[in-house]
């Protein structure tokens, strides 16, 4: 919840905290183990097509380091520019995206997708286009709509050697 405040915090559009994050802790409080338990970094994704600029991206990255700095390993995006440097670093073609939300149709695997923003009311809103069952059930299977992630599988091995009770379901090696 603290994060999710720092977050909201930011002002920034169509924000959400997502990703590895959001179902590694769930997968924590199923398991028992301690929370922040697998967790590499806290994704931190936002939409703001007026200026799909590096300098841009990195200018709410700066505006953000205070913020979590010594508490949180945060990597933020602008997903109004991801498909201009996806293709290069990870070889597999990105549409232009229209909202921030869009992006979960093209995350590696279904239980990736899942995202959650702290309202101005204090709810919380859930960004799960695939639905929750894979994050409680503790599976990853392959998005049907990004064939060919060759990465999926050993990120998969990863996280089942923290928690062994995932269920790996239509990998690849």
């Amino acid at each position: 919840m603290a994060f999710l405040v720092a977050a909201r915090s930011l002002r920034l559009p169509q924000w959400r905290l997502a990703a590895g994050c959001v179902y590694q802790s769930v997968w924590n409080s199923l398991t028992g183990k301690s929370a922040g338990t697998g967790i590499k970094d806290y994704d931190l994704i936002y939409f703001d097509a007026a200026d799909v600029s590096w300098e841009a991206e990195d200018a709410v990255i700066r505006r953000a380091a205070p913020l979590f700095d010594g508490r949180w390993p945060v990597e933020i995006r602008n997903q109004a520019r991801v498909h201009l440097w996806f293709e290069q670093r990870f070889g597999l073609p990105y549409p232009q995206l229209h909202s921030a939300d869009e992006a979960f149709g093209h995350y590696a695997a279904i239980v990736h997708a899942v995202g959650i923003r702290l309202e101005e009311d204090d709810t919380i809103d859930i960004a799960a286009p695939f639905g929750l069952d894979d994050v409680f059930g503790m599976v990853i299977r392959p998005n049907p709509g990004r064939p060919g992630d060759k990465g999926l599988a050993a990120k998969a091995a990863r996280a089942r050697a923290i928690w062994p009770e995932l269920r790996l379901v239509d990998l690849q090696p």
